[in-house]
């Protein structure tokens, strides 16, 4: 078992956009750079995250995209699941036709590990993944490297 990329990648593009919305609007091309994610991956991504209500963009010069709803109210689990992406154990896809188009063995153990992984990333919000002392260590070196005049600030 195992995210995808389109998981991964969405989730670590709305940690970028969290960390520095505070600075205004955060260009696709900044998170690309800062976040070594192609540019026209970040624009599917934010598509699917826009539509599902999870960003709200601003166009033009110094446009970009912020959160459209506090840290706080954003889980985990609703930007992996905005990305058309859910996280199962299953061999099936939670179909139960594991075994010559019948449940196996042991469907509901691995259906049961991926519901609980739901519940686990659907109590942890933007919020509470980014205040983390070692993402924000990572946030400053990041902004050191690319030598970003922004102070990192969750608040």
């Amino acid at each position: 078992m195992k995210l995808s990329t389109k998981g991964r990648y969405a989730v670590t593009a709305m940690f970028d956009v969290a960390i520095h919305q505070t600075e205004g609007p955060v260009s696709l091309s900044e998170i690309s750079e800062r976040q070594g994610i192609s540019l026209s991956y970040l624009e599917q991504l934010f598509g699917r995250m826009r539509r599902r209500g999870l960003v709200a963009s601003t166009r033009g010069p110094g446009g970009g995209y912020r959160l459209a709803h506090a840290m706080d109210k954003i889980a985990i689990a609703d930007i992996i699941t905005a990305v058309d992406e859910n996280v199962d154990a299953t061999r099936c896809g939670g179909n139960a036709d594991c075994q010559n188009q019948q449940r196996c063995l042991t469907h509901e153990l691995w259906a049961d590990l991926s519901a609980q992984i739901h519940v686990f990333l659907s109590g942890i919000t933007l919020e509470d993944a980014i205040n983390k002392q070692r993402v924000v260590e990572v946030a400053e070196r990041q902004d050191r490297m690319l030598g970003s005049e922004q102070r990192v600030d969750f608040q």
